[in-house]
């Protein structure tokens, strides 16, 4: 099976940074799209950004020019680089991909368990 482990979260000043980590795991024979999204208490799950395979990025129009999305596809990993934080960032964030795996050829929906982003003075 397929695993998505995030790390990098925490507790941060506003205007402070912080650097999110995904790396995928098991039976993978290819990733595609792979993005974060976020989830504030009482509020739906948000896109935050995405990249394809070949580095093209999207991000939400409250993150542009502070959050930058990359990821290593040798170590079939993404990053979230979150700068100038603001409380609003406050919200457990997600990593996802899509992934096809040696069994399941077409791609499937995979998610991380998710990592605590606190922003607050």
């Amino acid at each position: 099976q397929v695993q998505l482990v995030e790390s990098g979260g925490g507790l941060v000043q506003p205007g402070g940074s912080l650097r999110l980590s995904c790396a995928a795991s098991g039976s993978i024979r290819r990733i595609y799209t792979m993005a974060w999204y976020r989830q504030a208490p009482g509020k739906q799950r948000e896109l935050v950004a995405n990249i394809i395979s070949g580095g093209s990025t999207g991000y939400a129009d409250s993150v542009k020019g502070r959050f930058t999305i990359t990821r290593d596809n040798v170590k079939n990993a993404v990053y979230l680089q979150m700068n100038s934080l603001k409380p609003e960032d406050t919200a457990v964030y997600y990593c996802n991909a899509q992934i096809a795996t040696v069994i399941i050829t077409g791609p499937a929906n995979y998610w991380g368990q998710g990592t605590q982003v606190t922003v607050s003075s």
